[in-house]
């Protein structure tokens, strides 16, 4: 990434969260951008408003931007990830106020049935959406974002592997 001009380098990072969303087959819900002409896509994610913790921050910025409502909280990750903005969207992003964000991020099951989603908001983000599977979060994803969806899909794996596990066990004890 190239250097970061001096007038941005005091800039914060801006708060914000991002939820994983697994459907029954622990497939992740991803989203094209309306404002990325390429074809890049991501999960949920946005900022945290004032006095707002973290998990109703994702709670609200899941159903602001898919419409999704019936997910259950598998998990809140352990601590943040931070990503800079690449120089030609800083003073552009979030009214030139950060230079990055750090996030806070959410695993989560969708429970609910596809025709539930809708990115057809009040204040629409994304294009279009799609379920993939969790290897291809990191070949769909923005270049600036991908160290932090690499880290993410090793943390998710990890949980559904430790999961798969438990089912088994649990599936042994009543053979």
């Amino acid at each position: 990434m190239a250097k970061m001009e001096e007038k941005f380098k005091n800039l914060p990072l801006r708060n914000g969260v991002g939820i994983i969303v697994l459907n029954k087959e622990n497939r992740v819900l991803v989203a094209r951008r309306i404002d990325n002409p390429k074809n890049f896509w991501q999960m949920p994610q946005g900022g945290i408003d004032e006095g707002e913790d973290f998990l109703k921050a994702a709670y609200r910025e899941l159903e602001e931007e898919t419409s999704i409502k019936n997910v259950e909280l598998i998990k809140e990750l352990d601590e943040t990830i931070t990503y800079e903005l690449p120089n030609h969207l800083l003073g552009i992003i979030w009214k030139g106020k950060y230079r990055g964000q750090k996030q806070k991020w959410f695993l989560m099951k969708f429970t609910g049935k596809d025709k539930e989603i809708n990115i057809n908001t009040k204040n629409p983000e994304f294009l279009d959406w799609k379920w993939i599977d969790l290897d291809q979060i990191t070949e769909v994803v923005v270049d600036f974002k991908l160290h932090v969806y690499k880290k993410l899909k090793e943390k998710v794996k990890k949980i559904i592997n430790w999961e798969i596990l438990i089912l088994q066990f649990f599936d042994q004890l009543d053979t």
